[in-house]
């Protein structure tokens, strides 16, 4: 049987924190109801679907990019490197690949982009839901070991509070010193 695969990642433009990306194979004989953009979905809701993605998936994984590859090779590059990590550790290998946006990594089967393919095409749903649960959860974690950024409220994006916490305390080791008001920080 041919699989395609739906891939999308999420984190591009946070300051804080891996890019990851989500790669994921759904069974057509176990629809999952309710799939669409990770972000029109309640955090709970979320939750939910990705147990079922998780449980119904023929195959799934979540893969990233570190502060210091997004750093050494921009952000796009980084994500693009986040979806190749995610396709290549699919337990199946898909016939092609789906990628929500304009740019597709390379990969040695054909890619199709699609705009807008996180609210419109199921697979691409799931990725980025998966990838979404996956970077919050993370998120939460170096809220803790990263105290006084808030990063579990603004999920390392760079709202007012994450900035001024930045020129306030300088840049923790998770953030993306590539980014101009990280970069800021570091000469205050």
């Amino acid at each position: 049987m041919d699989y395609r695969a739906g891939v999308d990642e999420v984190g591009r433009g946070c300051l804080a924190g891996a890019v990851f990306a989500a790669a994921v194979i759904l069974d057509p004989a176990r629809p999952i109801e309710g799939l669409t953009d990770s972000k029109k979905l309640t955090a709970g809701r979320r939750q939910t679907l990705a147990r079922e993605i998780e449980a119904r998936a023929l195959a799934r994984c979540v893969a990233r990019a570190e502060p210091s590859e997004i750093d050494r090779h921009n952000i796009l590059q980084a994500s693009l490197l986040a979806m190749r990590r995610a396709v290549a550790g699919l337990a199946l290998q898909p016939a092609a690949v789906r990628v929500d946006g304009r740019h597709a990594p390379d990969l040695p089967m054909p890619v199709e982009t699609v705009i807008g393919g996180d609210a419109s095409v199921p697979e691409i749903a799931a990725a980025s839901i998966l990838a979404k649960v996956a970077r919050d959860r993370e998120m939460q974690l170096l809220d803790r070991l990263a105290p006084g950024y808030g990063i579990a409220a603004h999920k390392g994006y760079p709202t007012a509070a994450h900035r001024q916490a930045l020129r306030r305390l300088g840049p923790s080791p998770w953030h993306r010193r590539s980014f101009r008001p990280v970069k800021e920080a570091l000469r205050d």
